[in-house]
């Protein structure tokens, strides 16, 4: 029986609209709106789709960096959803989150070895000897040098920050790390070399991540399934080679039309779509996605698809599929 990591469903996240003399509740805001997926030990999930459809939230609400409105989080097994203090302190060792930018995330006014070892320090007690080889020795795994110990972020460039970054979030050997669109503040000469590190992390200390991205070159070249994010719901779920090659959902297949190809005799048809993405404040009624579709019904406008299989491990919440 294949072990689940991480298992998360139908998570919600609402924030409240606020307004008035007294600040009553006006409405709200559904960043994530009934997300459901399952995470193996050792897998790569990318979570894609545009700025604002709720992956960023996912991650942190996940990680319970934002509590969930609604749903559940499974993390080993264990329900995470509503546990608080040392529960939720003990079970954070083995969560982890690589943010966007590399620069706002690390500390300015503190040396790279001690923003590596902080960690560390929160929850082992160890020797100042022990502590500093355990921070030179995770330098070493990123590609930084021994001397980058006794500097601050300022020195370094994006590349390298984000490469402190990772070995920050290594420092306490987590099962599972979140990386919130972990390349997309490099330039593009870097980020290969950061992806390329962070596989070969994973195959050495054994990892799983959620890598939420918009970029959907860089996430096939990391993740082993894909889930795509509209307005706040999962849209297509599948693995890596079946979404690529057989994208069904038409919002998929207008992103992958978008995809940059090289050779002109590979090019396909681009799908450009029509009008903006709705506010997640006033979601459409049945399918998110039905405004901007080129093949809605009228089921679409008054009934809210169900993520379902249409075919072995390929997931797709479209009502052109019964």
């Amino acid at each position: 029986m294949i072990r689940m990591l991480l298992e998360v469903e139908n998570l919600k996240k609402y924030y409240p609209i606020t307004g008035g003399f007294f600040k009553r509740k006006l409405g709200e805001v559904k960043a994530v709106d009934g997300v459901s997926f399952a995470l193996k030990a050792g897998e790569t999930l990318g979570l894609v789709g545009e700025s604002g459809c709720g992956k960023s939230t996912a991650g942190r609400t996940i990680l319970r960096l934002a509590d969930p409105t609604d749903g559940r989080i499974l993390f080993q097994g264990k329900d995470i959803t509503g546990i608080k203090g040392d529960e939720l302190r003990k079970t954070r060792r083995d969560m982890q989150m690589v943010f966007q930018d590399p620069y706002a995330s690390l500390n300015p006014k503190m040396m790279v070895g001690d923003i590596i070892a902080e960690p560390i320090r929160n929850y082992e007690q160890r020797t100042k000897r022990e502590l500093k080889d355990s921070v030179m020795e995770l330098l070493d795994k990123v590609g930084l040098p021994g001397d980058a110990y006794y500097k601050y972020p300022h020195e370094f460039s994006g590349g390298q920050r984000q490469r402190i970054g990772i070995a920050r979030s290594l420092a306490l050997k987590p099962k599972l790390i979140v990386g919130d669109e972990p390349v997309s503040a490099l330039d593009v000469s870097v980020q290969s070399q950061v992806l390329n590190l962070m596989q070969d992390l994973q195959e050495e200390f054994q990892l799983t991540y959620l890598f939420i991205a918009h970029d959907l070159s860089v996430v096939e070249h990391v993740s082993d399934r894909i889930g795509v994010m509209y307005l706040g719901r999962l849209a297509e779920l599948a693995d890596k080679e079946g979404l690529y090659k057989e994208p069904l959902h038409p919002y998929t297949q207008a992103l992958l039309s978008a995809i940059p190809v090289p050779d002109p005799r590979r090019r396909k048809q681009r799908i450009v779509l029509s009008g903006d993405v709705p506010s997640p404040a006033n979601p459409p009624g049945g399918c998110a996605f039905h405004p901007r579709c080129m093949h809605a019904k009228p089921e679409c406008r008054e009934i809210k698809p169900l993520l379902r299989e249409v075919t072995p491990g390929h997931q797709v919440a479209c009502h052109l599929y019964p």
